[in-house]
């Protein structure tokens, strides 16, 4: 074997950062923007893949979901989060540890990392910018939530995109994330988890959707680092 020994996928929201209720103030603004009107409802994101929220959003406001009213939204959002990225770090902040956790595999031979995330790739890529952990991992291997609907089938995007350094087997692959999507896409993928319990889901929430790794945030390195490299 050449390369690294595992490819490590982020989540972003809630993993890595928190943005406190942005994301949702961000569909208002893309909604108004793309339709004219209000958005009616609130934005339920938790770990599901922005198409798949674009298509709720859509047919809860009466809009069909045509392949050009999902480009439209999207558009929007991208816009939104583009022309208002100064007052993101405002809305929240990067979680303890995950700074320092992103610094470390950076520089570990053993590990290449990306992210694997439901935002739209414009989208991942303000939010990382802006708290400054973009550099950290590599955004050509990374899989986002405009590649597919069903967050598992990201994890085969990135493992095409990483061909280029080598094929990575299942049980090289890890997921690290928040919430049972995250869960539920290791485990349909057939590859590893390490959860944490740093968003909306509590340790037991994530037991029950399946984790057998989890830890409750990034602040102990070395727990991660050994979760990570667990057999």
């Amino acid at each position: 074997m050449t390369g690294p020994e595992l490819l490590v996928l982020w989540d972003i929201d809630n993993t890595l950062i928190s943005a406190r209720g942005f994301g949702g103030l961000m569909y208002g603004h893309a909604f108004h923007s793309a339709f004219g009107r209000p958005l009616e409802g609130r934005v339920d994101l938790g770990g599901r893949t922005e198409r798949d929220v674009i298509e709720e959003v859509l047919r809860r406001n009466g809009i069909e979901t045509t392949a050009e009213a999902r480009e439209l939204l999207g558009n929007a959002l991208s816009t939104s989060f583009e022309h208002r990225r100064a007052e993101l770090p405002g809305h929240g902040e990067v979680l303890p540890g995950a700074l320092e956790a992103l610094e470390h595999f950076a520089h570990d031979p053993r590990v290449h990392q990306a992210v694997l995330t439901a935002n739209l790739a414009s989208v991942a890529l303000v939010k990382l910018e802006e708290f400054g952990l973009a550099h950290l991992v590599d955004w050509d291997v990374s899989a986002f939530g405009d590649d597919h609907l069903d967050r598992a089938d990201l994890v085969t995007v990135a493992r095409e995109r990483a061909g280029h350094i080598r094929e990575f087997a299942d049980h090289e692959i890890v997921i690290i994330g928040d919430t049972p999507h995250d869960v539920h896409a290791a485990t349909k993928a057939g590859v590893r988890l390490v959860a944490v319990a740093t968003g909306r889901s509590s340790r037991q929430d994530l037991r029950r959707a399946g984790a057998q790794i989890v830890i409750d945030d990034l602040s102990d390195l070395e727990l991660l680092i050994r979760s990570v490299h667990a057999v």
